[in-house]
């Protein structure tokens, strides 16, 4: 049975290749809000609900509202939330947002905009360090009404914090895209699109910021 030579080029392996690494770049960027933030975290008690509606379980019925508790799970807390927050526990802890929402408000306004053909590029172009940006300011509860399911009206009770900062870190390609191109996207992104419930993109007004300009 005839073999099949092999050439020099063919039995290069791994150890012989040359991969040049990506050059990226870090920057932290100040966002500081225009409007109040309201957040909305699923809580543990409503994701178990949908788990249970999901795998047919039955139910003990609607639980009566707790409007303290709603507010308190609504928040994303950085510290350990106690089983029975009080105001002193609230004062005292620590808060964050999804840096997600940060990439996908600027990524969002930067392609509604022009500025970028496709969202995909953008997407690889730059990531946001960390999984939660910690919020500078201190909430208060919130009520609004609501309209769910078949017109249903609703109570939801949330957290709002009037003034708040958060500080992004960002590590970027510099082939991709600058500096200069994320901030000019995140500032648009503020503006236009904003961050957590009732923001502009969802026919709100809250949740919008601009990029810290000398720490303003």
């Amino acid at each position: 049975m005839a073999t099949k030579k092999t050439t020099a080029a063919a039995t290069e392996t791994m150890m012989d290749l040359v991969i040049p690494p990506i050059e990226t770049k870090t920057f932290s960027v100040k966002l500081v809000g225009d409007s109040s933030l309201i957040t909305h975290k699923w809580s543990a008690k409503a994701m178990k609900m949908i788990l249970d509606k999901q795998t047919k379980k039955a139910g003990n019925g609607k639980e009566a509202k707790d409007p303290w508790m709603d507010y308190c799970d609504s928040m994303y807390w950085l510290t350990e939330m106690p089983e029975n927050p009080t105001e002193d526990d609230i004062a005292n802890a620590r808060f964050g947002f999804p840096v997600t929402a940060f990439k996908a408000c600027a990524i969002d306004a930067g392609y509604q905009q022009g500025i970028i053909p496709k969202k995909t590029t953008a997407r690889g172009a730059f990531h946001i360090l960390g999984d939660f940006a910690e919020i500078e300011g201190k909430p208060q509860i919130r009520e609004d009404m609501v309209r769910v399911g078949m017109g249903v009206a609703d109570i939801r009770y949330r957290g709002e914090f009037p003034e708040w900062s958060v500080v992004l870190t960002i590590r970027y390609n510099p082939r991709a895209m600058s500096a200069e191109q994320i901030i000019n996207l995140l500032n648009f992104g503020g503006f236009s699109n904003g961050v957590g419930e009732w923001r502009p993109e969802k026919d709100g007004d809250h949740g919008t910021f601009h990029v810290a300009v000398n720490g303003e």
